[in-house]
């Protein structure tokens, strides 16, 4: 699909050609074939802890990856997880999956990525997983939601770097920055992120969440909604805060944000350096 754009502010639009960028991906895996190969073979109903460790084993700074992410606090192992096998019983197969794909769609190379990149993706990561048991959810499956949700905007600065950073200059707040991308692009970053993630076969609980982001009715999306308002809060100058029930579909009141900013603030370092290698 290539989508044209309206233009802004009089500039050309750009040609967002969403194939092309979906290949790119698929080029960029082929540099990274382990990666790729546990994005493949994660899901699989046959694929065991120990098959997936073996192949994890191939890649030395990915499998580093997962240990520290699982001796972290997040999990509550810290220094108790020594094998490999382990450590990918003790995060998840869904985790590691979402950590090849970050190492295969360089979302761990920062050079490559919009400024405060990582320090938003921390505290969607974070505020989805403390928030997910209020909406029904697991904490592990919202913690890769929150590290994925921004993959489309690396996507979208790769493809545009200096139209895409003058846009998220322009638009701080989430909400509207995607309404910006959508007007841009044809296309915005979150619903570029689920559009991947359907292509490489990630279950449709994972997407959904994604693709009712923007749905104000959606209580599926609310989870992510809230998460963002919590990142904003964070790490935007100057934001303006949005009722936090308006946002979750009355699922949260504003008395059950206040420890997940401190949560957030006290866990995002650690988690920021397990999936950057730091």
């Amino acid at each position: 699909m290539t989508v044209t754009p309206l233009p802004s502010r009089g500039e050309a639009a750009p040609v967002f050609d969403l194939e092309k960028v979906l290949a790119g991906i698929d080029t960029m895996a082929a540099q990274r074939p382990v990666a790729a190969q546990i994005v493949s073979v994660a899901n699989s109903d046959d694929t065991s802890a120990k098959v997936l460790s073996r192949i994890l084993a191939s890649d030395v700074a990915l499998a580093g990856r997962v240990m520290k992410l699982a001796n972290s606090a997040y999990f509550g192992m810290r220094g108790r997880v020594t094998s490999l096998q382990f450590a990918v019983t003790v995060v998840g197969f869904t985790t590691v999956r979402t950590m090849a794909t970050v190492a295969l769609t360089e979302l761990d190379d920062e050079s490559r990525l919009p400024e405060d990149f990582w320090d938003v993706t921390t505290c969607l990561a974070l505020a989805s997983s403390t928030l997910a048991p209020r909406f029904g959810e697991r904490s592990q499956d919202a913690l890769c939601v929150g590290l994925l949700a921004q993959m489309g905007a690396a996507l979208l600065h790769h493809d545009d770097p200096e139209g895409y950073e003058a846009l998220v200059a322009e638009h701080p707040d989430f909400a509207q920055r995607r309404t910006a991308e959508l007007h841009r692009y044809g296309v915005n970053s979150v619903r570029l992120t689920a559009v991947a993630l359907e292509q490489w076969g990630f279950p449709h609980t994972m997407t959904n969440r994604l693709n009712q982001v923007d749905d104000a009715t959606s209580v599926e999306g609310g989870l992510l909604r809230a998460a963002f308002e919590v990142a904003a809060r964070l790490t935007v100058e100057d934001h303006e805060a949005v009722p936090i029930a308006r946002l979750s579909c009355g699922q949260l009141r504003e008395d059950d944000v206040v420890p997940v900013l401190d949560q957030v603030r006290a866990d995002a370092d650690e988690l920021r350096r397990a999936m950057l290698g730091d």
